[in-house]
């Protein structure tokens, strides 16, 4: 029986990994700061009706060693069963895939990742190297991202407004937004592009969705991001458009089509893919004839910030 991928909002459960004290991050003066570290912590757990064996757990909740401005700096993802195999590895769009394989879950398991990530604002323009053919998987419709005539239609009314990425990130965000109203409970992890459009609300996932569609109906090469945003309470996604350099190289447009903003210092990127199905937080496999239960809790906090110097004490250091 397939173990359900999605997200839920839980109970906050602390696994107190780094011995800091945490930071308002609604009184934080966001332009100034030039280093952020961020301590995350997640639990997930899955309750059954009986036992349960082969469970085949697949865990993308690990960010990727190095994404732009954005660096892992730790790491720790504990499961509450004593036999157990676990794997960690790259999958082909470079995130750690965390396999585990319990033989028998009595009731329950648990999962409980913590991470400490930092990310920094002076890096400049966030570049990838990539090959042509890496870069044509973001052209491609994707199962959830395949257009209907709403999408083409929309893209075509889209065509005139763009002329460069950075502007198509900003066109194609704003008019999802604006075309779009967020509610829980009226998608699913399955709901595709075409269906969230015709029905007019969705959450982030859906959002970007019909972001991608539409930037791939243009021509433009983008891709879904999964990741958390402070101050909100389930995880998060958001879109990054590819646009080419000179060189086997894309710069990185990142842009958040539920917020109508650009993805900035409060977005921590975990994964990235052609759509929702690619980088889904957890989903497997195991052998029972009844559905599990997944309920999960999350907690992203500000461990540490270091800003600019204002710029009237830089102007009476340089006199």
């Amino acid at each position: 029986m397939d173990l359900v991928s999605q997200h839920e909002l839980g109970r906050r459960r602390d696994a107190g990994i780094l011995p800091v004290g945490f930071r308002d991050h609604d009184a934080m003066e966001w332009t100034r700061i030039r280093r952020i570290v961020y301590q995350v912590q997640q639990h997930f757990r899955y309750r059954y009706a009986a036992p349960i064996c082969n469970l085949r757990q697949r865990l993308v909740v690990v960010p990727r060693p190095v994404h732009g401005n954005q660096r892992l700096l730790s790491h720790r993802v504990e499961v509450s069963q004593a036999r157990l195999r676990k794997r960690t590895r790259a999958d082909r769009f470079g995130n750690v895939v965390v396999g585990i394989s319990i033989p028998e879950v009595e009731e329950a398991v648990n999962f409980d990742v913590s991470l400490i990530v930092e990310r920094l604002t002076d890096q400049g323009p966030h570049l990838e190297a990539v090959t042509g053919q890496a870069l044509d998987v973001y052209l491609l419709p994707s199962a959830l991202t395949r257009p209907d005539a709403a999408l083409r239609a929309a893209a075509a009314e889209l065509t005139c407004s763009v002329e460069t990425a950075a502007d198509l990130a900003s066109a194609v965000g704003g008019w999802v937004y604006r075309r779009m109203s967020y509610g829980f409970d009226r998608t699913g992890v399955g709901t595709t592009a075409g269906q969230a459009l015709a029905a007019g609300h969705g959450v982030c996932q859906d959002y970007a969705h019909v972001m991608l569609a539409l930037c791939r109906l243009l021509g433009v090469p983008a891709r879904y991001v999964s990741g958390h945003l402070v101050g909100e309470g389930g995880t998060h996604a958001w879109v990054e458009v590819l646009q080419p350099v000179p060189g086997q190289a894309v710069e990185i447009l990142a842009w958040d089509p539920t917020h109508d903003r650009p993805a900035d210092l409060r977005y921590l990127t975990v994964a990235v893919g052609r759509d929702y199905r690619d980088v889904a937080p957890v989903s497997g496999t195991y052998s029972a004839p009844y559905p599990g239960c997944l309920s999960t809790a999350r907690r992203v906090s500000v461990a540490q910030v270091e800003h600019e110097a204002p710029a009237a004490l830089i102007a009476g250091l340089c006199e």
